[in-house]
């Protein structure tokens, strides 16, 4: 299901962050593809699991070169508060605004009017949520590729809630890999069966993963009326 995402992402042009892997054949079958509907919105872009890691490496990544910058504007602080400092001409007027600025302030002012402040500390599912709302904009094409990845079931349904929203209110549409019930059950998804050769319309119920589900509960279902 990827490669077929990453075969219509090429064909189309559309954005996207992080790099995939190529089969030997990847560019004989974006030969065989055609889009005769028009220009794309130039927004539209495929959202995989990888961008999505990325996007909170890069948040994590972020904090630490802050809170390491931090450290630095301590000594900083420290090294103007108490310099023995004399404006002799133009070149140290840079120094002089640091140590005048360190006099009339405590550390701790002195560090945050020098230094933006920390990216929120966000949960992976948070974080992960807060990348499709950021990423996904009016009346785009969007192919999502397992989004569910991250995601606690609680966080799926609000997931499933924006991409609904966003397609019925805001013009987008939307091709998502997922094995996701809660995605699944998209009001008027079409759903399309790829373990199936050929591959096969469906409804959301009669899919294998789906029904695993179901039958794994009905098994237990005594258990949530104890």
């Amino acid at each position: 299901k990827s490669t077929l995402l990453n075969i219509m992402a090429e064909a189309l042009g559309l954005l996207r962050g992080a790099v995939y892997n190529r089969s030997d054949f990847f560019s004989d079958y974006i030969a065989l593809c055609r889009w005769d509907a028009g220009a794309l919105p130039p927004h539209s872009r495929i959202l995989t699991s990888d961008d999505v890691f990325d996007y909170m490496l890069d948040l994590r990544a972020l904090n630490q070169g802050i809170d390491e910058t931090r450290e630095e504007r301590f000594q900083e602080y420290l090294d103007a508060k108490y310099a023995n400092f004399q404006m002799r001409t133009l070149d140290d007027y840079q120094r002089l605004k640091q140590v005048n600025a360190a006099r009339r302030k405590s550390q701790s002012q002195y560090v945050r009017s020098t230094l933006m402040g920390n990216a929120r500390e966000r949960s992976n599912g948070e974080n992960a949520f807060r990348y499709f709302t950021e990423k996904i904009q009016d009346s785009g094409l969007y192919l999502l590729d397992e989004p569910e990845n991250s995601l606690s079931p609680a966080r799926q349904l609000e997931l499933a809630q924006f991409l609904s929203d966003s397609a019925r209110f805001y013009g987008c549409q939307l091709v998502i890999s997922t094995h996701s019930p809660f995605l699944l059950a998209l009001e008027g998804a079409r759903i399309y069966d790829l373990d199936q050769t050929p591959a096969q319309l469906r409804r959301w119920t009669q899919l294998d993963n789906v029904r695993t589900y179901h039958d794994f509960f009905r098994a237990h279902e005594q258990e949530f009326k104890a």
